[in-house]
């Protein structure tokens, strides 16, 4: 096992955190926060899944579209996102770029629902027209008659966030990290998990990692955690592909969103094309396909990619769940197991809150917001298709 240099603890820890993604990172950071000892392992590397794998942009894509028990989590994120960033450049020197640069959504069909949900929420939407949209941005496509204009909407480097928030947990003595460490399942007595059972990556023998608490931030891998332990979640692995160029100069100012599909400019002149929704459990294979449909979209909304080839494909497994709706709390009957996962495709939007919302129910404290729509156990018997239905 790869257990970070001068990363150790000397006792055993409050909490054991299995996976290391952007909700691993923010519920360690939390814990830390509040007293606690950490020991954070994942089976591969520190936050290369679906946190490496995202665009970054700090908001559901649609969020009209989703239940109250998701905007509430992701309006008090997006409102806390700048300054995490902040607090992160000043802690570690690292930025992660937060760019409120807006986001034009094209020609929704669901306009109307769009209007009557900013105003119930008090966001920030503008309805334009066709002569508006070319004005802010004169390189899109002609023909698009409707936009959305949502002008706080920003995004981050995604990457470079899971790189602060790293090096921030290795300055605290009370925190370690250990990779490349697969969880293959769990000792109870009773209702209580005594300790998780961890191979290292090309290794036998299984050791034995005790904890005062465990919780369960594995993403796309967390029901193969729970089911060790006959729990169900909901969630399930759906495989997300994405496109990069590099531009000579750049061709757009905003994001911008059209059918499911998004373009988001990057300060260093790359522009990011996500992204595809596909259920093939844990492959995480790169397609032909995946990548004509992401080049089509994209020069369907800017006419001058067709000049550029992607210098860039990859993809990433989300934690899908139906209705995107995140379970977060205590698994029951167990007195010392919780999760945080199952954010599907806002799982860097809601990352903020989702932490905030798990470290105070660990620690008993008061919630900033209701817990029961996250409680695990809600919806869990929802089906993939179900997910699928419902995430389109």
């Amino acid at each position: 096992m790869d257990e970070e240099k001068g990363q150790s603890l000397k006792q055993i820890p409050d909490f054991l955190v299995v996976g290391a993604g952007i909700n691993g990172l923010l519920t360690s950071r939390n814990l830390l926060a509040l007293g606690a000892s950490v020991m954070l392992i994942d089976q591969g590397e520190v936050a290369r899944e679906s946190s490496w794998a995202g665009g970054g942009i700090v908001s559901p894509l649609y969020p009209w579209r989703y239940s109250p028990a998701v905007t509430a989590l992701a309006s008090w994120a997006q409102e806390y996102y700048p300054q995490l960033v902040h607090e992160l450049l000043a802690e570690t020197g690292v930025d992660a770029e937060f760019e409120p640069c807006g986001l034009l959504m094209l020609n929704a069909p669901d306009q109307s629902d769009a209007v009557s949900w900013a105003a119930s929420e008090g966001k920030a939407m503008e309805v334009w027209g066709a002569s508006e949209i070319s004005e802010s941005e004169q390189n899109l496509a002609a023909g698009f008659g409707k936009g959305l204009w949502m002008p706080h909407v920003g995004h981050v480097r995604n990457p470079r966030l899971c790189k602060a928030l790293i090096a921030s947990l290795k300055r605290s003595s009370s925190f370690a990290l250990q990779t490349h460490t697969r969880v293959t399942g769990f000792e109870q007595t009773d209702d209580r998990i005594v300790a998780a059972w961890a191979k290292g990556a090309g290794s036998g023998a299984s050791q034995s990692m005790q904890a005062g608490a465990f919780v369960l931030t594995a993403g796309a891998w967390t029901q193969q955690l729970l089911g060790s332990l006959q729990v169900e979640s909901g969630v399930a692995p759906v495989k997300g592909q994405m496109l990069q160029y590099r531009l000579a100069e750049p061709l757009i100012d905003s994001m911008v969103l059209h059918q499911g599909k998004y373009l988001i400019p990057r300060r260093d002149g790359h522009l990011l094309v996500g992204s595809t929704l596909e259920y093939a459990d844990f492959d995480k294979s790169l397609t032909e396909e995946g990548r004509k449909v992401l080049q089509d979209a994209a020069v369907g909304m800017l006419p001058d990619l067709a000049r550029y080839e992607p210098v860039r494909q990859w993809s990433g497994l989300r934690p899908g769940r139906a209705g995107g709706l995140p379970v977060i709390g205590l698994v029951e009957p167990h007195e010392n197991l919780f999760v945080n996962a199952g954010q599907f495709r806002n799982g860097l939007v809601l990352a903020p809150a989702s932490a905030r919302l798990l470290s105070e129910l660990i620690m008993n404290q008061r919630p900033f917001i209701d817990p029961q729509p996250y409680r695990p156990g809600t919806d869990s018997r929802e089906s993939s298709q179900a997910i699928q239905a419902q995430a389109s």
